[in-house]
């Protein structure tokens, strides 16, 4: 079967009879920010000979692409600090069958890198950005400077992608005074961003996440005292729910784990940066994919098997609890993005 065909004929289908079509692909588990709500401030990171190698991501990414999936995000830790990285995009650029090719980056390496994954075939492009204040952002990365990641922005709207996104967390006393702020600059940028809740992954000791929680209501609230929203029928494969922002060229998604479960229709997988395919965000049912193709260097039939087999343990949801410890503890660097 072709990609072509496979994408007209989804074979990633679960058990409530969603069709899996996005595949997210950690490239590694390291990252040269901290934030505070993705990493503890001492991490213990994957050795790099238990990675998958590039090789064997692009092996994954295409089979994945042959059995229906048509968006494939890389993402991290840092993507574009994996030496070889954009052999990745490059490889998979040029799938057909794969319709949308995305990043999701802090931004700090874009000055170099926003061309060669433009050349290579990326559509889209997420940066994280959870301020516009210098001094708060060196203290929400622990060690970021603004300057790279504001500098890599400018890089990305240079290199004219498809579109571009912000992905901002806001937390209750440390960044929520600056929604209206966030707003306006990717307005005069024709840019978008989306909100997210804080994701309970990992143990932290920076804030109470209950305490710091603060909702997509809350949000839409704060930014309907100066702008509005008009509900926006666009989808990009994901969670996120749009808004057109005053009727110009910038969306607004909100991403809302808590107070908007988006399980129900569900359409993605996550491979983290050492191959085990994680099913659910919010679970650990997963499928080590990196012994399967270990095992069978030379034949991708039982990466298909394993692919289409792990559909049977991928749950109906997450099982975030806000003012409980993480039952999941692997953090969202490790998780990918």
């Amino acid at each position: 079967m072709t990609a072509k065909e496979s994408k007209n004929k989804t074979q990633l289908i679960d058990r409530f009879g969603r069709k899996v079509s996005y595949l997210r692909m950690s490239a590694t588990d390291r990252c040269d920010l901290r934030c505070v709500y993705c990493m503890s401030e001492d991490m213990t990171f994957v050795p790099r000979e238990q990675l998958l190698t590039l090789e064997e991501m692009i092996r994954i990414g295409t089979t994945a692409v042959d059995l229906g999936v048509n968006k494939i995000r890389i993402t991290g830790g840092e993507p574009l600090t994996r030496t070889g990285i954009i052999s990745v995009f490059q490889a998979l650029g040029k799938l057909e069958g794969l319709d949308d090719l995305t990043i999701t980056t802090n931004g700090t390496q874009l000055e170099r890198f926003a061309q060669p994954l433009k050349d290579a075939g990326v559509t889209r492009i997420n940066i994280s950005l959870d301020t516009l204040q210098k001094d708060r952002f060196k203290e929400l990365t622990r060690n970021g400077k603004i300057e790279k990641t504001l500098s890599g922005i400018d890089a990305a709207i240079k290199a004219n992608f498809k579109a571009i996104k912000l992905n901002t967390v806001i937390l209750k006393n440390r960044n929520d005074d600056e929604i209206l702020d966030l707003i306006q600059y990717v307005e005069e940028r024709g840019i978008d961003i989306s909100f997210i809740e804080e994701m309970p992954l990992g143990v932290i000791t920076e804030h109470d996440r209950a305490e710091s929680y603060y909702s997509s209501e809350q949000i839409k609230a704060d930014i309907r005292q100066q702008h509005s929203l008009i509900r926006s029928s666009d989808k990009t494969g994901g969670p996120s729910r749009y808004y057109q922002l005053n009727q110009g060229s910038s969306r607004v998604g909100f991403i809302s784990p808590h107070s908007h479960n988006f399980c129900d229709s569900c359409n993605r997988v996550r491979l983290t940066a050492e191959g085990r395919l994680l099913l659910c965000l919010g679970q650990e049912h997963s499928v080590d994919l990196r012994r399967v193709v270990r095992a069978n260097p030379l034949d991708d039939t039982p990466l298909r098997h394993a692919l289409i087999q792990s559909m049977d343990i991928k749950p109906k949801g997450h099982e975030f609890i806000l003012d409980e410890q993480p039952l999941i503890f692997r953090h969202m660097s490790s998780t990918g993005g």
